[in-house]
């Protein structure tokens, strides 16, 4: 990767490798950022998301140039893991054979009744992935993935969770998608949401062509936190004044680093988590309103009931 000189020493409790797959993220994140930003501004850039409806007056603070959004994507932002959709895509165009898809089938399936990430399946998926793209040009999968996106990710997006990003956005905020995902991946679907970019997990190419290994390792957990500290310090951000949301207890670090933390769609760990402080929840996979710890302000009452209610029906017609 080139020089990572905007970085300044600091204590770190990660290991090395999520140190190093983090700063990745966040140099890749801040390239791309000014990308969609030059689109946004051509016209180019589509949000296609619920709108946000009336937002509490105190947060999200319009015009606050300190704050940002941080948003995890699988069962946050999307229904499922993004890297299976996206394995999905590469297998119809014949990347890869029947044995390795119904291994990314039966990971997807796995994730969606559990509803949670388990590293070592997330990795062994991840692994696979790298195996399948080694060799291709990042041009060339990224034009795929754009497709990929229209076909499996699209229809997968949680209303109610676009809402609370879209109330970021309203308020003059930069929001992020912070993901395990190939950043490439990532920043697709954030300039289809219309959002100001992604960290995400990145896998090192030379000369334009994937060589099949990552820098560092996978942004997931640890890794997750140590990129959005080193993002907000990039680009100035007060963390106290910033807010993330993530529908799991392997972002407890990125959630604990902000000063407005929210569990969506909740795996059992964080929602225990939250509720013991006073983080504020929000359910979107079911009828019934999640117990939850103070309101959403990213978003207003309105909003996020037809957002709820959008996603209700989307659930129930898959199950």
């Amino acid at each position: 990767m080139a020089g990572l000189g905007w970085l300044t020493p600091r204590r770190r409790s990660a290991t090395a490798r999520s140190v190093l797959a983090g700063e990745a993220a966040a140099e890749a994140a801040r390239k791309t950022s000014q990308r969609l930003a030059a689109e946004a501004e051509a016209g180019t850039a589509v949000g296609d998301g619920d709108e946000p409806g009336r937002r509490e007056p105190d947060f999200p603070v319009v015009g606050d140039s300190l704050a940002a959004a941080f948003f995890d994507l699988d069962n946050t932002v999307m229904q499922g893991a993004a890297i299976f959709h996206f394995g999905r895509g590469l297998y119809k165009r014949k990347f890869f054979q029947r044995r390795e898809l119904a291994r990314f089938a039966w990971q997807q399936a796995w994730f969606r009744v559990a509803g949670v990430e388990d590293p070592d399946h997330m990795q062994d998926v991840r692994e696979s992935a790298l195996s399948i793209v080694k060799g291709h040009r990042v041009s060339e999968l990224m034009s795929i993935g754009e497709e990929i996106y229209d076909e499996y990710m699209a229809d997968r997006i949680w209303p109610g969770t676009r809402a609370l990003a879209q109330a970021h956005l309203d308020a003059g905020q930069r929001v992020w998608l912070v993901t395990a995902a190939p950043v490439e991946t990532a920043t697709i679907i954030a300039r289809r949401l219309g959002l100001t970019g992604a960290l995400g997990t990145v896998a090192e190419s030379v000369d334009g062509v994937y060589t099949g290994k990552l820098v560092g390792e996978p942004l997931h957990g640890p890794a997750k936190a140590e990129a959005v500290r080193a993002l907000a310090a990039a680009e100035g951000l007060d963390l106290a004044r910033c807010a993330a949301y993530s529908d799991s207890h392997n972002d407890i670090p990125m959630l604990s680093l902000v000063g407005h933390p929210y569990a969506i769609n909740p795996d059992t760990k964080l929602r225990k988590y939250a509720r013991e402080r006073d983080w504020r929840l929000r359910d979107y996979r079911t009828g019934r309103k999640a117990a939850k710890v103070g309101i959403p302000a990213a978003a207003g009452v309105g909003a996020l009931a037809g957002g709820t209610a959008a996603a209700v029906a989307l659930h129930r017609r898959r199950r």
